[in-house]
């Protein structure tokens, strides 16, 4: 463990940039095959890199990689129990409602099952769980101009289910 050395904290803590990003997550899973199949073959991410049976890095669109599946700690492993701490869900953005409806289109031929649907008015978002019980939200936002806001101009966000069929006609 590294020592940080001490410094006086901030009596108003100032907020973080604004240009920081989530960059990757990297989950513990208990087969690397089974969990490649799930993220290459039905969400269609593609394989970066892999070291051997053990762990590998996907991306869309090239970059390093946006998840690293691993079995350093978890080979054969078994989800977390109900009611204990971990990982909710991670968030997968995909770029427009199109593209997120061919998400859908994937899931449905694959069966996977959804744990949920809902329109969040600034966004929508597919809810499932992966091959080893991670939770999974599949999302694209709307415009800003397009979020609901009260009179204040308050961001006013809802969950109301989400249309399905109408998704999927924007594939």
């Amino acid at each position: 463990m590294t020592r940080l050395p001490v410094i006086e904290p901030e009596r108003t803590p100032r907020p973080i940039d604004p240009g920081v990003r989530i960059g990757h997550v990297h989950l513990k899973v208990a087969d690397l095959d089974r969990a490649l199949a799930f993220y290459n073959g039905v969400l269609g991410f593609e394989l970066i890199q892999r070291y051997g049976t053990r762990a590998a890095f996907i991306s869309a669109g090239g970059y390093h990689h946006h998840i690293g599946l691993n079995t350093w700690e978890s080979a054969g492993g078994r989800p977390p129990a109900p009611g204990t701490t971990g990982l909710y869900h991670l968030a997968i953005l995909y770029p427009t409602r199109a593209a997120l409806a061919d998400a859908l289109r994937r899931l449905i031929a694959a069966g996977i099952e959804l744990d949920g649907a809902s329109d969040h008015g600034v966004s929508e978002a597919l809810y499932l769980r992966d091959p080893d019980q991670n939770g999974v939200e599949l999302y694209w936002d709307r415009p800003q101009d397009e979020w609901p806001r009260n009179r204040d101009g308050v961001l006013t966000m809802v969950t109301e289910p989400l249309d399905l069929r109408g998704l999927l006609a924007a594939v």
